[in-house]
């Protein structure tokens, strides 16, 4: 197995040869956990998430507090049939970039995940670019997460001083746990449960509305200019609110290197993927648009006022409804701290297979016996701080800036992505691998990458356009937009400037590089892999202790 930091060398015989190759080193120890435990010393990290924290992770980072709140602007702008438009297409290309990952992580699930296939099978500065674009983007949104914890706590009262709550969730999101991603589960049920019983006249006023709204105010919003422009703009507005909201598939490679059994838990995972999106993001702009029309006064709030301007929260005080609000919006804030551990967890494991390629501090490289790497964590924990803006600053405001900067860094994420799977396909048929035999086959390929790529790209470039109209321009505005592009382009063209490095050619590309030892590793399982809901019977029920490879109980 190649060191987790090496950099990527021509290859001198076929991929066939080379593995042949390691695979009669592997077997020369007569110990297979041996081998393992020696092939390991390089990549700290310990295998130890299961096919339960798997999920709980990928869920935890997926919904977040743009599913409960952010999306009622989308529906402000663009109205209920542009909100359910534009995010079902981009569901569908996020689920395109989906397609390619799933293949590439569960043939190669090294920690790092995308970050490191960027570097070893395009471009060593596509790598670097992508790692720290990636941590930026994760490290960003937990001071976003608790700033919207500030707008939902002000549901109850406005008096809650801001310092406070930040200082609060700095200390708290260290101890919370996978099991926060059920509440949101639970939040999601309640909400769909609320507009299925109330459209259907089981409210305090007896309404049935049903798709009332749909037809007054109507469908489609004008958003900046009136008529057909106006219209298109309000779904440019829906399709970019999807931007923010629509995520999945970069949380469930970042566990690939602490997954047990990674080509049949990642695999799992990354199929759930597809009806997730179905059924939390498209649901959800459904449910969105039928419970309140987009031109309630108080859904601007949504973006720029208080907790109120969540949509289920403004239709339940519309109807009438008592309690149930106070309970939204408590399932909200447990929401809001799973989504920041899971954010917490991706920063510090992409820091890590930054260093592991010599792309940032060894010292990140540390970790504690438990496979934590402490020093990345303590950096992630400076990012939280810029949670205190918002005691300078409208709370809201502050949210906003964040969504749009972060916005911009996630779609950078899937172009690399999707680069990153163009460069491997074509890496796979120079080298002769039927890619039928591996893990996971994504059908139609490499097609579906080329569309997201394009997509991607096209988004990136206009979802900030309203700076450039007359009247419009402003610098604050501009930097929000576009810095996390101008970052990319600078640490790409930095670090290819600083190391002179080249795209790999496909037929150069490692493809075997970590792939001996997952083999043997996988291989060293005997009992059958455990499944979703018998891990959830296990945690409820007892637990049979078991050790990892390692050797070690990973409890």
């Amino acid at each position: 197995m190649a060191a987790a930091h090496d950099k990527p060398k021509p290859a001198s015989m076929s991929t066939d040869q080379r593995i042949m190759k390691d695979e009669k080193n592997d077997a020369s120890s007569g110990d297979i956990h041996e081998t393992l435990v020696e092939a390991s010393t390089e990549n700290q990290l310990i295998r130890h998430l299961g096919n339960r924290q798997i999920q709980l992770i990928a869920i935890g980072g997926s919904i977040g507090t743009a599913l409960f709140v952010s999306i009622g602007g989308g529906l402000a702008k663009g109205g209920p049939g542009s909100l359910l438009i534009g995010y079902t297409i981009y569901a569908i290309m996020v689920g395109l970039v989906n397609n390619s990952m799933a293949e590439m992580v569960t043939y190669m699930p090294v920690s790092g995940s995308f970050i490191r296939m960027a570097g070893r099978w395009v471009d060593e500065a596509l790598g670097f670019m992508a790692g720290w674009n990636f941590f930026l983007y994760e490290a960003c949104l937990i001071p976003f997460e608790i700033s919207a914890i500030n707008l939902v706590l002000g549901f109850w009262s406005d008096n809650i001083p801001p310092a406070a709550i930040c200082i609060a969730c700095i200390v708290l999101y260290a101890e919370a746990e996978f099991w926060l991603s059920s509440g949101k589960i639970l939040l999601i049920c309640i909400l769909y449960m609320f507009t299925l019983v109330t459209m259907c006249g089981g409210n305090p006023q007896h309404d049935a509305y049903g798709f009332r709204y749909w037809s007054d105010p109507g469908s489609f919003a004008e958003y900046i200019h009136e008529g057909s422009l106006g219209r298109f703009e309000g779904f440019l507005g829906a399709i970019f609110s999807a931007g923010f909201t629509v995520v999945g598939p970069e949380y469930l490679a970042m566990v690939a290197g602490e997954a047990e059994r990674p080509r049949t838990y990642l695999k799992n995972g990354f199929k759930t993927v597809y009806w997730r999106f179905g059924v939390f993001f498209i649901g959800g702009a459904l449910c969105v648009g039928i419970v309140l029309p987009y031109n309630d006064a108080t859904l601007q709030n949504a973006d720029t006022g208080t907790a109120n301007g969540s949509p289920y929260v403004i239709a339940m005080q519309n109807l009438g409804v008592g309690i149930l609000p106070h309970i939204v919006n408590a399932l909200m804030i447990t929401s809001i701290f799973s989504a920041g551990n899971a954010y917490t967890y991706c920063a510090m494991r992409s820091l890590y297979g930054l260093a592991c390629d010599g792309q940032a501090p060894r010292i990140f490289k540390k970790t504690l016996k438990n496979g934590i790497p402490v020093y990345a964590f303590a950096l992630v924990m400076v990012f939280p701080f810029l949670s205190f803006l918002q005691v300078s600053n409208n709370t809201a405001q502050v949210v906003t800036w964040l969504a749009t900067l972060t916005q911009g860094s996630q779609m950078i994420n899937y172009i690399v992505m999707c680069l990153t799977y163009i460069f491997f396909y074509n890496a796979t048929k120079a080298q002769g691998i039927d890619r039928r035999t591996l893990p996971y086959f994504g059908y139609f390929q490499p097609y579906c990458a080329y569309i997201a790529l394009v997509w991607m790209i096209i988004i990136e470039g206009i979802f900030g356009y309203t700076v450039f109209m007359p009247s419009k321009w402003n610098v604050g505005d501009f930097f929000a937009f576009y810095t996390m592009a101008l970052v990319a382009f600078c640490t790409y063209f930095g670090w290819k400037i600083y190391r002179r490095t080249r795209f790999v050619p496909a037929a150069q590309a490692d493809l075997v590089w970590e792939k001996p030892a997952i083999d043997a590793y996988e291989a060293s399982h005997i009992e059958p892999p455990t499944r979703f809901r018998d891990e959830l019977m296990a945690m409820f029920f007892g637990k049979k202790k078991r050790q990892n490879y390692m050797g070690e109980d990973p409890n």
